[in-house]
């Protein structure tokens, strides 16, 4: 696939598939069409050019083709109905996917993914899929599972969404707080993975930004839940800084090292406003509470500035509410800069994250620090194995290589 059009597959497949599924009722035609109509491009747009609106070229082109297959089949009964309801909508409409109000074909997505009947591991997965267009193995690490059980949660859940007919709407008010949870981590995994990328460029701007505009959809759904403000006060603190997280020459740049003149203090204001407004209402969650920890970094303007202590009662909290060994792991960084590397290290050695490329980064950065050099060169090894994004090798091997050429 060209540059450019990956670009668009990444930019716009999710909207795409959102808005076929509202016309074709099924998940899995939806994404075999939109696939299809990508393979077209891939011909057509060398040739003729990239469409002004590449998203309702694909919707377009993506629809009529499965109404044409559809009609094909319609030999069977159930296809000659359902090609016969769908090809008087065959009239191309690039407005398809154009913004809507709440109920746009996206959040109706999210909504059917986190239906109740679903397991809650298996509504992410699959939403992350649909939505954002992530691959296995891109959500495989924001489960820190394997790529085996991601792919099964997700046909197990387009099963049960198929032959249970759990339809594809917003649902009622009285039925939101059952989906908030689900709907919460659909959106903020969406952003981790634009943040971190699992694969080529660091940061993906299009799901992060995706996330930003969902977050502010579920904060005019729901006005009243706490935790979807933290939710978009948090992503607006956290992308507010990515002009300043890759340098020019394409290298991580950690948040201590960052010039936060580039910071966009416009979502920082935003962000620590609605912080704020949280702490009025003192009803804390984990996402206004890891709001709050990202309100106090960008609320010091140079990295020397940074309260710690009050980032550590923060993590405390967090972790009283979400007992879980990554929080374990940030509040370790947060001892670490309050009581020192011996302290923060003693707490991370029985955490259950062998897996998880942080926490060996983590423990490099902490020994290193220590003085000892030949086990934070290994933790930095271990670390680097487990990350597939070339930006973060590229930093391990440099931090890896520092400390071999100061021995």
């Amino acid at each position: 696939m060209s540059a450019d059009i990956e670009a668009v597959f990444r930019r716009e497949y999710g909207r795409c598939v959102a808005a076929l599924i509202r016309f074709l009722g099924d998940i899995d035609i939806a994404e075999e069409a939109v696939q299809e109509a990508f393979t077209v491009a891939l011909a057509k747009w060398p040739v003729d050019g990239q469409p002004p609106n590449p998203g309702a070229w694909i919707v377009t082109t993506a629809r009529n083709r499965s109404i044409d297959r559809l009609r094909r089949e319609s030999i069977r009964h159930e296809r000659h109905t359902e090609a016969h309801h769908l090809y008087g909508t065959r009239a191309p409409e690039p407005e398809l996917i154009e913004e809507e109000p709440v109920s746009d074909d996206r959040l109706r997505l999210i909504f059917t993914c986190c239906h109740p009947a679903l397991h809650q591991s298996a509504q992410v997965a699959l939403t992350l899929r649909l939505l954002g267009g992530l691959e296995t193995p891109e959500i495989a690490r924001a489960f820190l599972v394997s790529e085996a059980t991601v792919a099964q949660r997700i046909v197990r859940a387009k099963r049960k969404i198929k032959d249970t007919h759990i339809p594809y709407r917003v649902p009622a008010e009285a039925e939101l707080p059952d989906r908030l949870g689900s709907v919460l981590s659909v959106v903020y995994l969406v952003f981790n993975e634009g943040y971190a990328a699992t694969t080529g460029d660091l940061i993906r701007a299009d799901l992060c930004t995706e996330a930003i505009r969902l977050a502010r959809l579920l904060v005019e759904l729901m006005p009243d839940e706490p935790e979807a403000h933290g939710l978009l006060a948090l992503v607006c603190l956290l992308h507010a800084r990515q002009a300043a997280r890759v340098a020019p020459d394409g290298s991580l740049v950690l948040l201590a090292d960052q010039d936060r003149s580039l910071w966009d203090w416009g979502l920082i204001s935003e962000g620590q406003a609605i912080v704020a407004a949280c702490v009025r209402r003192n009803m804390p969650g984990p996402y206004q509470l890891q709001a709050a920890i990202n309100a106090v970094h960008s609320a010091a303007l140079s990295a020397s500035d940074t309260d710690w202590s009050a980032i550590l009662t923060l993590y405390g909290q967090l972790l009283a509410l979400t007992p879980n060994p990554v929080v374990a792991l940030n509040r370790a960084v947060a001892l670490a800069e309050v009581e020192g590397p011996a302290a923060g290290l003693a707490a991370i050695e029985d955490l259950d994250l062998g897996t998880y490329y942080l926490f060996h980064a983590t423990r490099a950065n902490l020994l290193r620090r220590l003085g000892r050099t030949d086990e934070a060169m290994a933790a930095y090894a271990a670390a680097r194995e487990l990350t597939t994004n070339p930006t973060e090798q590229a930093f391990l091997d440099a931090q890896r290589e520092s400390l071999a050429v100061n021995q």
